[in-house]
């Protein structure tokens, strides 16, 4: 009997183990304070108001990223068009840029153009040096810059060491997840999703 009974138990403990693992944590509220920002139209917004009633889907870049960046936007773009082809609405995506220096509102609209990205739930913002980098505090995000490339016409392009990361909000503003952007799994955060979506 004994023998039955250790085994049955070893799976209920599994079982729950598993299920608090697959819960969605508050991890920060991103409504204590808003922030004013130029979106890639150069037009005012406030971050996090945008997505009031909205499940958000955040990330973090600067466009003269030669590796991380692009790969963390393409992952955006996939998790965009998998909720698309399930009819899954009230999801808004930002990305938002630490470079201020060189990521302009017109900058931003050429990365998105050459991209082909669909920005009738995407927006990609910039702001003013102490905005943004209180900002990145908030959200966890850490930027630093590293080395820099100097080109034959004098223009200069300075490069970002800084966190790899996707974050999904829910729609009271709680951060409730953090994903490595570049090595995104698509099943997990649409299954994430999908549990903010029935909550």
């Amino acid at each position: 009997m004994k023998k039955i009974i250790f085994p049955l138990f070893a799976i209920v403990l599994f079982v729950s183990l598993i299920s608090c693992e697959a819960e969605l944590e508050e991890l920060e509220d991103y409504n204590t304070k808003n922030y004013t920002l130029l979106n890639q139209d150069s037009v005012i917004v406030e971050f996090p108001t945008l997505l009031e009633g909205n499940i958000g889907i955040m990330g973090y870049i600067f466009t003269n990223c030669p590796d991380i960046c692009p790969i963390t936007t393409n992952n955006m773009r996939r998790i965009q068009d998998s909720l698309k082809s399930k009819n899954i609405t009230n999801v808004k995506f930002v990305s938002i840029s630490f470079d201020v220096e060189t990521d302009r509102p017109s900058v931003l609209k050429e990365f998105t153009q050459v991209r082909n990205l669909d920005l009738s739930n995407w927006q990609f913002l910039t702001g003013k040096k102490e905005t943004i980098d209180e900002l990145m505090k908030k959200v966890g995000v850490v930027a630093f810059k590293g080395d820099s490339t100097v080109f034959e016409d004098g223009s200069k392009s300075i490069y970002y060491v800084h966190t790899d990361r996707i974050q999904l909000v829910d729609k009271n503003g709680i951060l409730r997840r953090n994903y490595i952007g570049s090595k995104l799994r698509m099943d997990e955060i649409m299954n994430d999703i999908q549990t903010l979506k029935e909550e």
